[in-house]
């Protein structure tokens, strides 16, 4: 029996599949905390500003929505396709080429509306892509969930590095930005796609299908241990994204900086956030993996997460932001490492795992583009940060302390 019958997975399926994750991780991110905020900027006076940031919210939040419609029906089909091109391989190509043509689009475009209908696109591109590779932990690991999760969670902050550091550094401005992060997804992302292995699903995988009801088909939306996943993600990444998504603006006008020394601090803080996101995500799943205990490391990071948004009300400083980043990044990189890997433990049924972890990426994914459009409203509402950061802080902690709603105790994978 191979490596992978036994559900382990070797260094060159870990390369090629962390490399998939920073490539999508880097197109999505890289706009939502640079690229589209840059676009859509109106600092002409005194309340422009604030015009900007409810513009980038709207965008960013219509991204979301298309992205959680798109994920899970993707995630479904590629349950259900057959071919010679496997289950899952077929949706990872497609959605890399869709978020490269939209981000080719975006480059060129304008205003709102154009940038919003761009966006869209990517979004849904990315979320395809992402159903597609997720997959793949729960077709092809069981010991190794964690750290496949970890991957995931530590490509996310990593991507923001690449993106911003090279826009940034390397001054390309907005048009070139796009175009170099279409090059990114289109040679990494299918390059990935075609030579991770996608094997069929096993004979008594699809004859299930064949026997279950639509009700039983939905059973993972019914599932209360399931359902509680799902919204614990949504919120704290919803906290997560009030604490980091309007970073730009923060800077530029909660701190007063000009244009390009926010620029370089915004890097700042993403290299210093990076560095603990990647650390602690991988220390997290590795620990999680070995003792099979999920729930500690998803409860109290989110609690950590939260704490350091609050830091920002207290003491709204560059300091004080650094100290914050670094926090951040402990409790967001443990909290998605491991809630991911507790997401694939909770799953019903083998034969619709790329669709339920559609959901499970999209309860993330939501919260991180739903995020900057409630802190528009809440900066619009004070003319300021402060609400922005305190609201980012509760909803971290309320959402960590949620997954202790779960149940683990007639689950395969102990969490407790």
């Amino acid at each position: 029996m191979s490596a992978r019958q036994r559900g382990k997975v070797g260094a060159s399926w870990f390369t090629l599949f962390t490399l998939a994750w920073l490539a999508l991780w880097t197109v999505q991110l890289t706009p939502l905390q640079l690229l589209i905020p840059l676009q859509l900027d109106t600092p002409d006076d005194a309340a422009g500003w604030v015009s900007g940031v409810v513009s980038s919210g709207l965008v960013l939040a219509i991204g979301g929505v298309a992205g959680v419609i798109a994920a899970p029906l993707a995630g479904g089909l590629s349950d259900r396709t057959r071919g010679r091109w496997g289950r899952r391989r077929p949706w990872a190509l497609g959605g890399v080429w869709l978020g490269t043509a939209s981000l080719t689009a975006i480059a060129f475009a304008s205003g709102p509306w154009g940038v919003g209908l761009a966006w869209v696109g990517v979004s849904v591109g990315v979320a395809v892509a992402s159903a597609a590779f997720t997959a793949l932990i729960a077709d092809q690991l069981t010991t190794q969930r964690g750290a496949a999760s970890a991957a995931v969670s530590s490509s996310q902050a990593l991507g923001i590095v690449v993106g911003v550091g090279v826009i940034v550094l390397l001054e390309l401005g907005v048009v070139v930005g796009y175009l170099a992060l279409a090059g990114f997804l289109v040679v990494v992302g299918t390059i990935a796609a075609l030579l991770l292995p996608d094997p069929p699903a096993r004979a008594e995988v699809s004859a299930a299908r064949e026997v279950r009801t639509l009700r039983e088909r939905l059973a993972a939306l019914r599932d209360r241990d399931f359902a509680w996943l799902l919204a614990g993600r949504l919120t704290v990444n919803i906290g997560n994204a009030l604490g980091t998504g309007l970073l730009l603006f923060f800077l530029l006008y909660g701190l007063h900086r000009d244009a390009a020394t926010a620029e370089d601090e915004l890097l700042l803080l993403i290299l210093v956030y990076t560095l603990f996101v990647v650390v602690s995500s991988i220390v997290s799943g590795w620990i999680s993996d070995r003792t099979g205990r999920r729930l500690p490391f998803v409860v109290w990071p989110a609690v950590i997460q939260g704490l350091a948004s609050i830091l920002l009300v207290v003491a709204p400083s560059l300091t004080s932001a650094m100290i914050a980043a670094a926090l951040l990044g402990v409790g967001y990189g443990a909290y998605m490492s491991v809630s991911l890997a507790l997401g694939t433990d909770l799953l019903p049924y083998a034969e619709d795992h790329a669709r339920d972890l559609g959901f499970v990426n999209v309860s993330a994914s939501l919260g991180q583009l739903i995020g900057p459009l409630l802190g528009a409203g809440l900066v619009a509402l004070v003319g300021g940060f402060w609400l922005l950061f305190l609201v980012g802080g509760v909803l971290s902690i309320v959402g960590g302390f949620m997954t202790y709603a779960i149940r683990m105790r007639d689950r395969t994978t102990s969490a407790v």
